[in-house]
């Protein structure tokens, strides 16, 4: 098994080869052409959380177009995208439950968004645009667990959690290790489309919060983006802020139905991994 990442993975399990490489550049094209892998599984797109601004925007189009080319041209026969829930927006107006023939919403109010939803745009294409190669993308929802990786870890990572006073959303998370075992049976059964991958039942954001030993903060809204990143609470892009204010809740039926798919942590377990990893200061 072999992985490609710009930053270096010195903990990576015995078994995997991990090469310091840009996927962009020749050298992850050489790769591909003398590895000629047989599945390709696509997670390096970043959000507005870890970088902000152009390079955010190249890595995530520019990359994941560098990955179905590289894979077209060397002859991969599966390429799996691992993208986000998120892809379809909020609003006041938005279904509860998202389908995945939906279209994303609520990129004018969250423009960071937009480089996220253009690569996973950009991999549904490769479904009609690359007959031979069978494609998968994963809309995946937040993740939680013992490693505090994800949106949603971050995001609780304080003691004291904001809130936007009124409104307390629908949050839908799984555990870490049901979302690898979610990417490990697509590989398996390489289903080709594009499915919502869920877990257990989506919790009020307030549950959420003092479930995992935090304390939530109300505050009004026309204060809140003064305040984001200031006084122990963290940093959100303006954007964000209807996404701790409106649910994004998906349906992972298809998923299910394509793969056989069944999540085995539960929401409380979950959270309780993430509360005795990181206890709140």
């Amino acid at each position: 098994m072999i992985g490609l990442d710009r930053r270096p993975w010195p903990t990576a399990p015995r078994g995997i080869e991990v090469l310091r490489l840009d996927v962009r550049k020749r050298g992850a094209e050489d790769v591909f052409r003398t590895r000629r892998p047989d599945v390709v599984v696509h997670m390096a797109t970043v959000t507005s959380l870890v970088m902000r601004g152009e390079e955010r925007y190249r890595l995530n189009l520019d990359g994941t177009r560098a990955v179905f080319e590289h894979s077209e041209r060397h002859g991969v026969k599966h390429v799996i995208f691992v993208g986000r829930h998120t892809y379809y927006g909020t609003g006041p107006d938005s279904p509860l439950f998202h389908t995945e023939d939906e279209p994303p919403i609520g990129l004018a109010s969250f423009p960071e968004l937009v480089d996220l939803v253009a690569a996973d745009l950009y991999a549904a294409t490769a479904l009609w645009r690359i007959p031979t190669l069978t494609t998968t993308v994963l809309r995946m929802c937040y993740t939680l667990g013992p490693t505090g990786h994800g949106t949603l870890a971050g995001f609780l990572r304080g003691r004291r959690v904001p809130t936007v006073m009124g409104f307390d959303p629908l949050f839908q998370f799984m555990h870490e290790h049901d979302a690898v075992d979610a990417i490990t049976t697509a590989v398996r059964t390489r289903p080709r489309g594009v499915f919502n991958v869920a877990g257990p039942q989506p919790l009020p954001l307030s549950f959420l919060i003092r479930a995992v030993g935090r304390t939530p903060v109300p505050v009004p809204e026309p204060l809140l983006e003064a305040v984001m990143g200031r006084f122990g609470l963290p940093e959100l892009p303006s954007g964000a802020l209807g996404h701790i204010k409106y649910p994004v809740v998906v349906d992972g039926s298809a998923f299910r139905r394509a793969t056989g798919f069944a999540h085995r942590i539960d929401e409380d377990r979950a959270m309780r991994e993430y509360r005795d990893a990181f206890p709140p200061r």
